[in-house]
């Protein structure tokens, strides 16, 4: 999508603080922290949510989650991490690619808020 951000970091048209990368994938610091952690992990191809995903991009999120452990772990995350993936408006999705955050590097709490 030629307006998405995550698309234009994902492409290197827009610069970003990357933890992670490869042919399919792209992890980041996110630059509005909500932790001491907050790391980005955003599959390169487009799509918004979960109910808009194809069969590879299914396969694709699945590659991602499998992934995120070694990513936490790279960014010390033995404790513990939160993992949220925003899905419309109403939960607060902002940008509207496809993205799941790693949260931690603090107690996180037992409140999923």
């Amino acid at each position: 999508m030629e307006n998405c951000i995550f698309c234009k970091i994902a492409a290197g048209e827009i610069p970003s603080a990357k933890v992670y990368e490869d042919e399919d994938m792209i992890a980041f610091r996110d630059i509005a922290p909500q932790a001491k952690v907050h790391v980005l992990v955003v599959p390169k191809s487009h799509f918004a949510t979960l109910a808009e995903m194809d069969a590879a991009q299914a396969e694709l999120v699945k590659k991602c989650l499998v992934k995120i452990p070694a990513i936490a772990e790279g960014l010390g995350l033995a404790n513990g991490y939160r993992l949220i993936v925003n899905q419309g408006r109403d939960a607060g999705q902002t940008v509207h690619h496809l993205h799941i955050h790693i949260l931690g590097g603090q107690d996180m709490g037992e409140k999923m808020l």
